[in-house]
């Protein structure tokens, strides 16, 4: 990650965490990579994520950031991440290890291919801050030990998923959610993220959820 986009998310930070009045927090919404984002900050935590278009297997998938410019250490978890239909029916993100679990049973290359194309082909564009516990330290643990087919699917999604991970202050982390939705896109409704004492609420529209 460059210093261009460190710049980019310090300015996003900036913006929400001072610029605003108190108690109006703004959503920041942006384009990169090809990827439309949403962005909102609370007492100096940032939530950033953006639906890809790709889906694997049953699953939908929304690629997030989190930093933290508090003063404190927060704990950040997949769990954390809930899609809201319009229809008011709600959708939990799923654990890591049971995506990694699901994908050992049923997936092949062509998964572990298409989740690695899609992720790094947005993640490249993401602003962000170098994430002490993001995808590509991630990457170069999980990677070097695949051999099979299966265990490539399962390193690819332990790599790109997002881990429970404790942020100190002045750290940030990035990573996919995963969705069990059969394979179709979430659709409109919001996604509402639970997470560093606040809750983080983003409109999502149809043509932001993908194809």
């Amino acid at each position: 990650m460059g210093p261009r986009s460190s710049r980019t998310l310090a300015a996003i930070m900036f913006i929400g965490a001072f610029l605003l009045p108190a108690g109006r927090a703004q959503i920041i919404e942006f384009e990169q990579g090809g990827l439309k984002y949403k962005a909102l900050t609370h007492h100096g935590v940032t939530v950033m994520f953006a639906p890809l278009s790709t889906h694997v297997r049953d699953y939908a998938i929304v690629q997030v950031s989190i930093a933290n410019g508090s003063q404190i250490p927060w704990s950040v978890r997949p769990e954390d991440f809930k899609f809201e239909r319009a229809d008011g029916q709600t959708i939990a993100a799923l654990p890591a290890e049971t995506v990694i679990h699901e994908l050992i049973e049923k997936a092949g290359r062509a998964d572990a291919v298409k989740l690695i194309s899609a992720y790094e082909a947005g993640l490249y564009g993401i602003p962000q801050v170098h994430s002490t516990n993001g995808y590509e330290a991630r990457r170069l643990s999980a990677m070097g030990d695949a051999g099979s087919n299966k265990i490539r699917a399962a390193a690819a999604a332990s790599a790109i998923a997002l881990v429970t991970t404790k942020l100190m202050p002045g750290q940030s982390t990035d990573g996919a959610v995963f969705y069990s939705n059969q394979g179709k896109p979430l659709g409109t409704g919001k996604l509402i993220v639970n997470t560093a004492g606040d809750t983080y609420e983003f409109p999502v529209e149809e043509a932001h959820a993908g194809k």
